[in-house]
């Protein structure tokens, strides 16, 4: 793994100073040797000039946040992190050349990789992905990453375009990660994608952190955006949990009632308000869960006769 070198570059001002002075210079000696006729200085005069061009070549300019790799006939040389205004060595490589990508059997040239690494935080937003959860459901998922360049030398010669590396990382560890867990029902104790969010997250910064960490990126943070079900089972999902939202809600309703049966006997019997034998309260017990379980409001019943005709 290529390691960042930290350095620093000259003066650009002090520089350009220079580069004016040694430019007069050669214009003086140029003119000095066409006035006496003197090859010597005529050829220094050109010579400076030329010079003097050519240094002008190793000006640039940094902004904040952003980082200047310097590379001599292939030989990594440092970094330059400071922002402001630079001279280097002007046979420093401002790019690596022409970059070619393989798109769909066909390969095409992208361009030149710049010298110049961004060191700001960026967002790249995963699109939706649709994998199978741990249980084999089928669902959708998306995530944004932020991340920026920690080591720039990294980011440019341990890997190959690393804005693409990021992506096609990215959206592999938000694919794996949906397989390593179901999506919301699983064994007891067992962290779901919709029920761990943190633990989620969290594993998942991880994971793209340690898959990163080749081309010279520190992850920041990683977020799902989007995790739902795919559309065709999504409304069979929907039924069951419908169904478990009433089956949960019924039994709480069953509890309360049972409770509440419970309160009214013990109190009848505490106050002596009426003796029941075991059949009577059988009787009142199941008009009285009818009448607190039932969804419809209870129509009564006049019973003409007694409770045993």
């Amino acid at each position: 793994m290529t390691n960042e070198i930290r350095t620093t570059a000259l003066n650009g001002w002090a520089m350009l100073l220079a580069n004016f002075v040694l430019l007069f210079a050669g214009i003086g000696l140029f003119i000095f040797g066409i006035r006496e006729m003197a090859a010597v200085f005529i050829v220094a005069g050109i010579v400076t000039e030329l010079a003097a061009v050519f240094l002008f070549c190793g000006f640039f300019t940094l902004q904040p946040n952003e980082a200047r790799v310097l590379v001599l006939f292939g030989a990594c040389k440092g970094v330059v992190r400071d922002s402001g205004f630079y001279w280097a060595n002007p046979l420093y490589s401002r790019g690596q050349g022409g970059v070619w990508e393989n798109e769909k059997g066909v390969t095409r040239r992208v361009g030149a990789v710049s010298m110049k690494v961004s060191l700001r935080a960026r967002n790249f937003e995963c699109q939706k992905l649709k994998v199978n959860d741990k249980g084999g459901n089928p669902i959708e998922i998306a995530a944004v990453v932020v991340w920026r360049v920690e080591d720039a030398a990294q980011a440019l010669f341990d890997v190959d375009r690393y804005e693409s590396y990021v992506q096609v990382q990215s959206e592999t560890a938000v694919r794996h990660l949906a397989s390593s867990y179901p999506y919301d029902h699983g064994e007891p104790g067992e962290i779901t994608l919709r029920g761990g969010t943190d633990e989620i997250c969290a594993r998942l910064r991880q994971e793209l952190q340690d898959r990163l960490q080749r081309a010279g990126v520190m992850v920041d943070d990683a977020r799902l955006t989007h995790l739902a079900y795919a559309p065709e089972i999504a409304q069979a999902m929907l039924r069951r949990q419908q169904a478990e939202a009433v089956i949960a809600a019924r039994e709480k309703l069953v509890a309360g009632a049972v409770g509440m049966v419970e309160m009214a006997l013990k109190q009848l019997s505490e106050r002596k308000v009426v003796e029941l034998d075991d059949e009577r309260k059988a009787a009142m017990v199941s008009n009285l869960l009818v009448v607190l379980c039932g969804e419809t409001q209870a129509q009564p019943v006049v019973n003409a006769g007694t409770l045993y005709q």
